[in-house]
């Protein structure tokens, strides 16, 4: 255990590094820092300045969403103090995500989620290996695009009413990530067998089937879930030599709690040894 003159040590340097960041660009809380490709919030811990956050949570909204809305949201507060990391909630062009199938190709996603990381990793000195992406509805989807695109990118994801769209990949160019699912099964926006939109243009995807694209790559289509309940959630969990395929089912329809994020974290930090 770090001696706590060590620890005052990194303290001190954390806040003379967090200054010149917050300074130079003014941006954190309510204020949005802004890339090329667009911008995101950054709500920091109350106790940032003398102790350094030890990690992010990056949050997707859903369809027209506004990621200022997630900053200003009373639990997403919470679950950064209670977790001590930087919550990040990234903003949509027009509300909307450009995921592979999505109706709209408004931005290469996977270039600006890559910038996104840079940025926040730059400006508020975070573990790039603690970082957990999440996100509800039409966030969830693009949660799941980004897992299929590179599992590495974020240390883990955790997207809430949300899988792939038809057609579903036939594979993800990567290896499995570590991917923790939580659906309503009385969820009518996004269900579970997914629904037709746009007259039929466009349809959300099967959330079983989603899975089932992992577990067909990774050989696992034979292998019984260990299954368990956690609270109001039923879960089914699939463990590969890396990653891990969790779905967690609960009775509501479609919402999004913070409870289920933090889950979420510990859950990944005890796969990761970090926690």
């Amino acid at each position: 255990m770090p001696s706590k003159k060590s620890m005052l040590a990194i303290s001190f340097w954390w806040a003379l590094a967090l200054q010149p960041a917050v300074a130079a660009d003014a941006c954190g809380g309510e204020v949005p820092c802004e890339l090329e490709e667009g911008t995101y919030y950054a709500l920091l811990p109350d106790d940032a300045e003398t102790v350094p956050p030890v990690g992010a949570v990056f949050y997707l909204h859903g369809y027209r969403g506004k990621a200022l809305n997630a900053v200003r949201n009373a639990s997403f507060k919470k679950l950064a103090n209670d977790l001590n990391v930087v919550f990040v909630a990234v903003q949509g062009i027009n509300g909307t995500w450009s995921f592979p199938t999505a109706p709209q190709s408004l931005r290469d996603e996977n270039v600006f989620f890559d910038a996104v990381l840079d940025d926040v990793e730059d400006r508020f000195h975070i573990d790039r290996e603690k970082t957990l992406l999440t996100g509800f509805s039409s966030g969830g989807f693009m949660t799941w695009y980004l897992a299929c695109d590179d599992a590495d990118r974020f240390a883990g994801y955790a997207p809430i009413a949300g899988a792939f769209w038809k057609p579903l990949p036939e594979e993800c160019p990567t290896e499995a990530p570590y991917l923790f699912h939580v659906h309503g099964t009385s969820d009518t926006v996004v269900p579970l067998e997914g629904r037709p939109l746009g007259g039929g243009k466009y349809h959300q995807g099967d959330v079983f089937k989603s899975f089932d694209v992992w577990l067909q790559q990774l050989g696992l289509t034979d292998d019984k879930p260990m299954t368990y309940d956690d609270g109001s959630l039923s879960c089914e969990r699939w463990s590969p030599e890396t990653g891990l395929l969790e779905l967690c089912l609960h009775d509501g329809g479609h919402n999004v709690r913070a409870e289920w994020m933090e889950r979420a974290w510990h859950e990944l930090g005890k796969l990761k040894g970090w926690s």
